[in-house]
């Protein structure tokens, strides 16, 4: 089935808005148009009851221009290679944003592993692996975790990975569990950095996370852990939802324990309703809160829903959360908006970490970790609201912009081969 908003196209009309506001040419930047390699594999895995099941899984790996390719692997039933195309574009831009040495990838197999036993799951992974380890490396593409995938399936990537070299090479993908070569500070990384931008907005508006209210869309690693952040910063979560539903209380919701019970794998509805009111996660993008945190899949925001958003603020903690044409309608509200490229940065800069470690064989401590990301992120969250002031622009064209010069100073100083 067709999407309804093509995540690739999007990518598309954000650049070209960016590229006109710096007054490139489309001979520019044309290449970053277009993803340098795609693959489709075919993964047959035999299933607990003798059956066997064919899968379809993507790796796009979109510029390598500024370093190795860097992006998770999800898991999901939607997932096709237009999605993944537009993941890895993003991830080109945002490793850019953050200044890390890194371009984009993503990857991808269609599948709800919820519907598959573990033993399957773990054949699927190193299946998968194996059909993409032509393209994999710690100096090629490194992937990490995403929608639906864990630290545990991080460590077989890594043993499929090693297997086949015959010796250990912790680097090929970050996200691994710390007893394999994996970060302190790594699995909070993305909620962390979320946390991290929403405060700096605030702070560049004048106010503070002190008593704010917050709605966040999807409690996942990254939801989760960034509504625990906030929570911890003073801020008022007042609603939450997954795929199962969600909760409002305008007195606050219990966030440690709601943490506690989601990072069981057990989804909201499944918690005991302590008097609170059952929303849906189209009522919660509507709700009137200080701040949104969408933090679910993507083009949850359109332009269908965009008029009724009634938050002040929206920081993205999920990857293309708004349609473009969204993106405007708010803009034109007065919503301000932190873009997915930056706010949800955090993951990757601390998968560089861990990556960096593996190459040195060293440890760092977390509290260094988290030191190191704080510093990157404001970094990066100043460079992006300086640029967009100076440009009259949304925080959006302003990472965006940010980026782009940095990938297209890093392609016209290496030419076009031959």
């Amino acid at each position: 089935m067709a999407r309804k908003h093509n995540p690739y196209e999007n990518f598309k009309e954000v650049l070209d808005k960016a590229a006109k506001l710096l007054d490139l040419t489309e001979n520019d930047y044309i290449t970053i148009k277009y993803p340098e390699r795609s693959l489709h594999v075919s993964l047959p895995i035999k299933m607990d009851n003798g059956d066997v099941r064919v899968f379809e899984g993507f790796r796009v790996q979109h510029s390598s221009s500024r370093g190795p390719c860097k992006g998770g692997i999800r898991y999901h039933p939607d997932v096709d290679e237009d999605e993944v195309k537009a993941l890895a574009a993003w991830m080109t831009m945002k490793c850019a944003v953050v200044n890390i040495p890194y371009g984009g990838a993503k990857g991808g197999i269609q599948v709800d592993p919820r519907t598959l036993s573990k033993g399957e799951l773990e054949r699927l992974t190193r299946r998968f692996i194996a059909m993409i380890l032509p393209l994999i490396g710690p100096e090629r593409d490194i992937p990490a975790p995403d929608v639906n995938t864990t630290p545990e399936i991080m460590g077989w990537i890594m043993d499929t990975y090693s297997m086949q070299k015959g010796y250990a090479v912790p680097g090929v993908v970050t996200g691994k569990p710390i007893e394999v070569g994996g970060s302190l500070g790594r699995k909070e990384a993305t909620g962390r950095g979320v946390m991290i931008s929403a405060r700096l907005l605030m702070e560049k508006l004048g106010r503070t996370l002190e008593g704010a209210t917050v709605s966040v869309q999807g409690m996942g690693n990254v939801g989760s852990v960034a509504a625990l952040l906030l929570h911890r910063a003073g801020a008022k979560v007042v609603a939450v939802s997954d795929i199962s539903g969600g909760f409002y209380n305008p007195d606050g919701l219990p966030i440690e324990e709601l943490f506690e019970h989601v990072s069981q794998r057990k989804l909201l509805n499944q918690y005991p309703n302590q008097g609170f009111t059952l929303i849906t996660n189209d009522q919660l993008l509507e709700m009137d809160v200080d701040l949104l945190v969408p933090a679910a899949m993507e083009n949850q925001i359109s332009r269908s829903n965009a008029p009724h958003v009634r938050a002040k603020y929206i920081v993205e903690a999920a990857n293309g959360p708004i349609t473009p044409t969204a993106d405007e309608i708010l803009d034109k509200n007065g919503v301000i908006v932190v873009p997915d490229i930056l706010a949800n940065a955090g993951g990757v800069v601390v998968s560089y970490f861990e990556w960096v470690q593996n190459l040195q064989s060293f440890r760092w401590e977390e509290d260094y970790v988290n030191d190191m990301l704080e510093h990157t992120m404001v970094r990066a969250f100043n460079e992006v609201w300086d640029l967009a002031h100076e440009k009259n622009s949304s925080l959006r064209m302003g990472a965006y912009m940010s980026a782009l010069q940095r990938v297209v100073a890093a392609k016209k100083l290496r030419g076009i081969f031959p």
